[in-house]
């Protein structure tokens, strides 16, 4: 399993990253390369071509509705549906599944200008997440866990096979955004990467509560559950570079990284 950071820019898009969208690959057994994208938020379509053909999606999560988490799927659906045949490969036969909160299939109706009640069925599949219930998707598993956020909203833990040992099972936890919460705990218990995000700032953001982590917060996550590694991410284009390292440093023993675009990821 690897992960590529396609965009990470926290709340809105930055001067050198879309908004939160991150692809998650894994190969099955026969040697097929599975693909999951995790949030396409505002200004993700495009950097996302550049490392994966949209067409060969497998699944799109998202782990809440707000504009930069989702934003780019009705560009998405435009791709899907009147992209020519290139090069002899043809369209998607199949609705692409996009899983998410529930009212998503009504929230990306509207987001594309659809009347009340239209959805974009012809492309997507949507499937509203159910807390615990897992997902199959290939050879990876996505598991949904309600997160603290002012809307309906989920971490995405993803098990796959290792990517340089088949055998083991690997794990991605994906916070979407959290503040502090059980959820979070739940989350990144064990998991071999914590991929968090960290928007606020301590000291300049502490009246701001049940919205989104400092660095701090998530270090201090990390440790709790016992994550191998973290790496942060949503950081705003406004906060400092390098505030959240510092901060979560301070609190968390194991090794920390900051999410860039094309950063790659092997688990």
């Amino acid at each position: 399993m690897r992960l590529t950071v396609v965009g990470c820019a926290g709340s809105f898009p930055g001067p050198d990253s879309a908004a939160s969208c991150y692809l998650v690959q894994a190969d099955d057994a026969a040697g097929r390369t599975w693909n999951v994208l995790l949030d396409l938020g505002s200004g993700a379509l495009g950097p996302l071509q550049r490392v994966c053909d949209p067409a060969a999606l497998d699944a799109v999560a998202l782990s809440h509705l707000h504009p930069d988490h989702m934003a780019d799927v009705s560009g998405l659906y435009v791709y899907l549906r009147y992209r020519p045949v290139v090069d002899g490969v043809p369209r998607r036969r199949a609705p692409l599944p996009v899983h998410g909160p529930f009212g998503t299939a009504s929230r990306l109706g509207e987001a594309y200008g659809l009347e009340p009640g239209e959805e974009l069925t012809d492309q997507l599949a949507v499937h509203t997440w159910q807390a615990g219930r897992a997902v199959r998707v290939g050879p990876l598993t996505l598991t949904p866990i309600s997160v603290n956020h002012p809307v309906p909203a989920y971490g995405v833990r993803v098990e796959g096979p290792a990517e340089l040992d088949p055998g083991r099972t690997v794990t991605l936890a994906y916070s979407g955004d959290t503040d502090t919460c059980a959820g979070l705990d739940e989350l990144a218990r064990g998991a071999d990467l914590l991929l968090c995000e960290a928007a606020f700032v301590e000291g300049r953001d502490d009246a701001v509560r049940d919205i989104h982590l400092t660095g701090r917060r998530a270090g201090e996550a990390a440790e709790r559950a016992g994550a191998a590694r973290l790496l942060l991410t949503h950081v705003p284009a406004w906060n400092a570079p390098d505030v959240a390292l510092a901060e979560a440093r301070e609190v968390f023993a194991g090794p920390i990284d900051t999410a860039r675009p094309g950063l790659v990821v092997a688990l």
